[in-house]
Formats: structure tokens, C-alpha cells, sequence
């Protein structure tokens, strides 16, 4: 026995990258356990005994998915910065962590074409999602006492638009490049969409 497969903690991350890989190329009907197992120098044993099923590691997959941009958005550490420069810096994180990690885009989308089955039940995603949207609560209040934001912004669809507004133009690439005769990830058209995802993002808030 390898030292690696002596290291359980080791084998679990090697099994979750690889499976992050598989699963955000095709999805959970097209992912392979076995070849997970490969590119992650361990064996389909070991999985089982790690994760579970094919489900679980599914599972797994799109918590840490979750779970690292939560994590990368934490380090921010927007309370330094005011209210409005913290909400541009987080506009500005999200547009830039779907741009630099595609599996994440992919793998939301295959959760929800199962659902999100998935996720209920997780009550660590729900922990993190709270604790999101708490944060930006936070720079709402800090921006209404400053005198920049209303006082009657729904926090809960900010949210919501925070995460949309960048997710479906990357999400949609392809189709909106040919639909709309111009490439959505040549340098410009990336740079005006995130200017105007900010800008947006303001006039939602601002007196």
C-alpha cells in the first residue's frame, strides 16, 4: 500500500477533484465511476467506501462547488471597503470567479436539471447561502446609513440578481454569440458586460 492511499484524507481530495472534472464535462448520466477512480490513482472500492454511491459523490461535488465560492467571497473581506465600492468588488468577484472556474457554471446547471435533489438536506449549503446574504444585508445597511442606498432594497432578490446577472451571459456564450452575431467572450464585449452588470447592480440600490 502507497503512501497516498494510507492518506484518507488525501484520497477523498484526489476523488473530488476528479470527480469535479467528470462531472462538470458530463454531467451525472455521463460521468463514470471508474473513471474517476483512474484519473484519481485510487479505486471504485475506495469511493464507494469514501462517498457512497454515484449519487452521493454527485453530491459531494456540487457541495464543494458551492461551498469554495462561498469561501474564495468570504476573503474579501468587504467590511473594509465602503458600502459601494463593496458592492462593485463583489460584482466585479463574481464575474471573475465564473469566468476563471466553468464547472461551476456546469455544475449548477446539472444540478438543476436534477432539480437540486442534490442539495436538500444540506444544511451547511444553507448555512453558507445565509451567511451570503447576510453579508450583503450588511453592505445595504451600511450603504443606508451612509445616505447612498434606499432603504427598501429587497436583499433576498439582490441576491438573486447578483448571481444571475453575470450567470447567464457566460451560461448562455454560445447561443447568445450566434443569436446575437457578436462573440459574448471576446475581451470587449467581456469587459461591457461587466461594466454594465455593475452599473446595473448600482442604479438597483442607489437614492
Amino acid at each position: 500500500m502507497t503512501t497516498q492511499t494510507r492518506n484518507p484524507e488525501a484520497t477523498k481530495a484526489r476523488i473530488l477533484e476528479a470527480a469535479i472534472t467528470e462531472f462538470s464535462s458530463l454531467g451525472l448520466g455521463g460521468g463514470r465511476v471508474d473513471k474517476i477512480a483512474e484519473n484519481a490513482d485510487a479505486n471504485k472500492r475506495m469511493i464507494y467506501h469514501y462517498f457512497g454511491g454515484k449519487e452521493d459523490l454527485f453530491a459531494a461535488v456540487v457541495h464543494r462547488a458551492y461551498q469554495q465560492i462561498r469561501e474564495a467571497e468570504r476573503a474579501l473581506d468587504l467590511d473594509r471597503l465602503p458600502p459601494r465600492r463593496a458592492l462593485e468588488v463583489l460584482v466585479e468577484f463574481t464575474w471573475k470567479y465564473y469566468l476563471e472556474h466553468p464547472e461551476f457554471i456546469t455544475l449548477v446547471n446539472s444540478a438543476n436539471l436534477h432539480e437540486a435533489r442534490h442539495l436538500k438536506g444540506d444544511h451547511e449549503l444553507e448555512a453558507l447561502h445565509f451567511a451570503h446574504q447576510k453579508m450583503v444585508a450588511k453592505i445595504i445597511k451600511r450603504g443606508v446609513e451612509a445616505g447612498e442606498f434606499r432603504e427598501d432594497v429587497d436583499v433576498l432578490q439582490l441576491c438573486i440578481t447578483l448571481a444571475a446577472i453575470g450567470f447567464y451571459y457566460l451560461n448562455n456564450r454560445y447561443t447568445g454569440s450566434v443569436l446575437f452575431q457578436v462573440d459574448f467572450t471576446e475581451k470587449r464585449m467581456l469587459e461591457k458586460r461587466l461594466a454594465f452588470n455593475k452599473e446595473t447592480i448600482l442604479r438597483l440600490v442607489e437614492k
